[in-house]
């Protein structure tokens, strides 16, 4: 599972399927902003959606987040 650890793939999981469709505007910033909005009729499918285009950005962060703190530490990564 070293793979949810290396910032390379994370970043390419991002720019594809975290931002697929990219055309009119990538998924995830229309459903960010239809939930912005209320989220006024979303079904549990567009839910998921938010989960699936959304889990990426996730591990992106929690990555960083362990980079950072393991410097702050001393430790290197």
């Amino acid at each position: 599972m070293s793979f949810l650890n290396d910032i390379r793939i994370i970043l390419l999981l991002c720019l594809t399927l975290g931002l697929m469709p990219y055309f009119p505007e990538p998924h995830i910033w229309g459903k960010i902003k239809w939930m912005a909005g209320g989220a006024e009729g979303m079904q549990p499918m567009d839910w998921f959606d938010v989960l699936l285009h959304g889990f990426p950005f996730l591990l992106l962060v929690r990555v960083l987040y362990l980079k950072i703190s393991r410097s702050k530490n001393g430790h290197s990564s």
